[in-house]
Formats: structure tokens, sequence, C-alpha cells
């Protein structure tokens, strides 16, 4: 826990340096930015309260708050608004998924570090952020924290051990080059490749081995992403995304450049309702922006050698288990 301490500083202090703006955002929403359903429903335990704040054509259920609220899974859409007006700002919060998944990568809630960069407009600038802060941060974690994180390594490993991604030029693949290359070595995964479905943990984690760096893999199949993402001119059916691989724990960091053309995002197939508001920022002309989200507990993996997600966490919750 020291630890975890040790690396929330490190990275609020990196980003106030660079003037970020810290936004808190809220835990409750109506959005389900990413759109995939994994949300937990919030609603008054109380039926009796549900009842006495009925209103006319508004289900009870939904009394509370007259419509469907949910558990956040990230603050993106607020960041995105604050940073048409505030420009660079991120926020560190707790993130819900309502996946049925009790692998050692995976919490039902977790800790996001998020951040949106205003003026953003190449994907090849944001991977270069991204990396230079993971660096950034993980050398001012080693200097401020060092017996910890020997101690937490020793633990998991039997020894503590360097992390050579630090002084490594870190890899970027196009998704159709990551896609060749697990394709010419398909008959080394246990799983089949479904290039339609993305990557397995598996080939996720073989491409950062083919590579021997981390990887950054860009310009994905506009259907595997979500709604907000910016399209690439030169091919229409491929988006400026971004997946950050790492070693040992697959995929860490997402994002992407946003979509700034207001029509194009009424037009898309799987815009979720209820988000006039984020449609509007675009309407009168806007900043462009681009930005991540990364999973803090991996990220304290990566650091660790920890194999269980749920050993870097002070209160796992997963399912089946939500104590205290």
């Amino acid at each position: 826990m020291r630890l975890r301490h040790r690396a929330l500083k490190a990275i609020h202090d990196y980003m106030d340096e660079l003037d970020f703006v810290q936004i808190t955002t809220s835990v409750l929403t109506t959005n389900d930015c990413e759109g995939a359903g994994e949300i937990f429903r919030v609603q008054p335990d109380s039926v009796v309260l549900l009842k006495e704040m009925a209103r006319p054509n508004i289900p009870t259920e939904h009394s509370y708050f007259d419509k469907k609220v949910f558990l956040s899974v990230s603050g993106q859409l607020h960041l995105e608004a604050m940073s048409h007006g505030l420009g660079n700002t991120y926020t560190l919060t707790p993130a819900f998924r309502a996946e049925n998944s009790k692998s050692p990568l995976h919490l039902s809630e977790f800790y996001m570090f998020e951040a949106e960069l205003a003026f953003m407009e190449d994907i090849y600038s944001l991977t270069s952020f991204i990396e230079k802060m993971i660096k950034n941060v993980t050398l001012r974690i080693i200097e401020s924290a060092t017996d910890d994180l020997k101690f937490c390594q020793e633990k998991a490993l039997g020894t503590a051990f360097e992390l050579p991604w630090l002084k490594a030029a870190w890899v970027t693949l196009s998704y159709d080059e990551a896609l060749d290359i697990l394709i010419a070595n398909k008959d080394k995964f246990q799983t089949a490749l479904k290039p339609n479905e993305g990557f397995s943990k598996e080939q996720e984690l073989f491409l950062t081995n083919h590579c021997g760096t981390p990887v950054f893999v860009v310009d994905w199949p506009s259907d595997q992403k979500p709604f907000y993402m910016k399209v690439v001119q030169t091919k229409p059916n491929r988006v400026h995304a971004l997946d950050l691989l790492m070693p040992e724990v697959g995929e860490l960091c997402g994002g992407s450049l946003r979509e700034n053309d207001e029509m194009r995002l009424r037009s898309h197939p799987r815009l979720p309702q209820d988000l006039e508001w984020y449609l509007e920022l675009r309407k009168f002309g806007g900043v462009p922006t681009g930005g991540f989200g990364l999973g803090f507990e991996r990220y304290l993996q990566l650091l660790t050698g920890v194999k269980n997600i749920r050993d870097v966490i002070p209160f796992p919750r997963y399912p089946h288990s939500c104590q205290m």
C-alpha cells in the first residue's frame, strides 16, 4: 500500500508539473461511454422512497433521478467537456465494470488514470506523450519507493528485477501490421485468432515478446472501437485508436483521437442515447482533443510482478465477492 501511495503521488506530481488540471469526475452517470453494456445500475434500495418520489410517465425504478443512472465505466466524456474550456485535464478515479470475469487481470472496481489533451490532432504525438509519461512516473516511483518496490518484487517473484522497457524505444504497429505478425504465427497460439474480435491476452503478450518492447497498436477497425473515435481520412473503416501492450499484463492503456465532426457522430450507428450535450460540444466549433485511460492496478502489477490484480488494491471487488 505504501508503493501504491507513491505511485499515485508520482502521477499527480507529474501531471501538475505539466499544468494539467485535475478533474474529479462523477462516479454516478447516465453514460456508458464504452458502449459495451458492462455497467452497474444505481437506484435507492428503499421501495417506499421510490414510490414517494414517483412522477407521471417515469418508471418507478427511475423515480429518484428520473432516468437510468449507472456507476461510471470512464470519466472520459466529462474530461472532454472540461478540456474544451480548460485545456489539458486528467482524473484518477474509480471505474466500474460489470464483467463476469475472475481473471487475475480484472476487477469489478478499479482505478483509472485518464487524461485528455487539447489540440491533439496526431495519434503519434499521443503515443509519444504516453510513453514519456509512463517512463517518467516509473522513474519517480523507483527513486521514492526503492525499498518497497524491491520488497514487492521479491515477494511476488522471489527476486528483484529490472524494467528493461524503461530504456528501450517502444514500437508502434498499425493494427494491420500487428495482425499480419499474428497470422504468420497463428500455429503458436492456444486460442484461435479472431480478427473481428480484437486480440486475446495470449496474442497481446506474443506481440510484446516478438518486438522485444512494449507495443502501441494504432489505427483499429472502427467496428471494434467506440463511437467517439476519429476516423482515419485515408481509411474510412479505421479509426485513430491506440492500445498499449506491455510485457506480462498485455493491454495497459487505451486511447484515441476524438471525433470532432458533429454530423459524423450523429450518424454513428452505435451512438448511445442521451448524449445531446456531448454533440453540442462540437456544434459551434470546438477544440480537437485526444486522450487515454490507464488501468492503475495493472500498472502496479507491471512494476511489482504481482500476478493477481486483487493483491494490489486494498479492498478488491470482483464477481461473487464484495467483502466489507
